[in-house]
C-alpha cells in the first residue's frame, strides 16, 4: 500500500507532455489581470479592458460580475487568501498604450462579486497590483500607476489598515513617478517589494523611465 501511495503521489513529466495551451476566455477585449482562490481551482477572477469576470468552474463559463459601476477598466484584482469572499479591484489599465483606459480608484466585494463597495483613491488613474496580509484582510496594499496623461500626487504604494476605509500614502517618488508592482512576502506580510517607474505620455510622445526607477 506504501508503494502503491507513492506511486499515485508522482509526478512524471510525461503526465503533462499532451498537455497544451487553450483560449478559455472571456471575450473582454484584452486581460489585464487574473486571480484564483487558494484552494478551489475551479474560481477565478479575470480583468480588463472590458470589466471584470468570474468563473467558477474553472474557465469552462464566465460570468460579468463588475458592469453596474461607473467604470469598466480593471487594472488589479486580489483575492483575500483568509476569506475567499473578499475581493479587491483596482481600476484603470496600468499597461501604457496610446489607448490606454483609466479607472476611479479602488472597489471591494465582501460576497465574492457579487456586490461592490468604492473604497477611494479616486484620482489613481490606474493600479497595477494589489498584495493582502494574508491572515488580515483588512490590511491591504495597492501599486498605483496614476493618471499617465497629468502629473499627479495619487501614484506611489498606498496602505490600508482598515479595509479601504482611509489610505496612507507609504512609498513615492514625485507626481510622474508611479508603482509598477507589488509583491508581499507570504510567510512574512511585513516585507514587500515594489517596483516605481516614471511613465508618462502627450499624444506625440511617451516617457518611460527616470531617477528614481527601481526597486524598493
Amino acid at each position: 500500500m506504501k508503494l502503491l501511495a507513492v506511486l499515485l503521489l508522482t509526478v512524471l513529466p510525461s503526465m503533462f507532455s499532451s498537455l497544451e495551451f487553450r483560449n478559455i476566455g472571456p471575450l473582454n477585449g484584452r486581460i489585464d489581470t487574473v486571480s484564483g482562490v487558494p484552494g478551489d481551482p475551479r474560481v477565478y477572477y479575470a480583468g480588463g479592458l472590458g470589466g471584470l469576470f468570474k468563473s467558477v468552474d474553472g474557465g469552462v463559463s464566465w460570468e460579468s460580475v463588475f458592469n453596474k459601476q461607473h467604470v469598466s477598466s480593471i487594472g488589479a484584482v486580489a483575492v483575500a487568501p483568509s476569506d475567499p469572499h473578499i475581493v479587491y479591484v483596482g481600476t484603470g489599465e496600468p499597461n501604457l498604450r496610446n489607448d490606454v483606459s483609466f479607472g476611479d480608484g479602488m472597489y471591494r466585494s465582501n460576497d465574492g462579486g457579487t456586490t461592490w463597495q468604492h473604497l477611494g483613491l479616486d484620482a489613481s488613474g490606474s493600479v497595477a497590483r494589489i498584495a493582502i496580509d494574508p491572515k488580515d484582510p483588512q490590511r491591504v496594499f495597492v501599486a498605483v500607476s496614476g493618471d499617465f496623461y497629468h502629473p499627479n500626487s495619487e501614484r506611489g504604494v498606498f496602505r490600508t489598515l482598515d479595509g479601504g476605509k482611509t489610505w496612507e500614502k507609504v512609498l513615492a517618488a514625485g507626481d510622474r513617478t508611479g508603482a509598477s508592482g507589488l509583491a508581499m512576502d507570504p510567510s512574512d506580510p511585513n516585507h514587500l517589494f515594489a517596483g516605481l517607474w516614471e511613465a508618462w505620455r502627450t499624444p506625440y510622445h511617451l516617457n518611460s523611465g527616470g531617477k528614481d526607477d527601481g526597486l524598493y
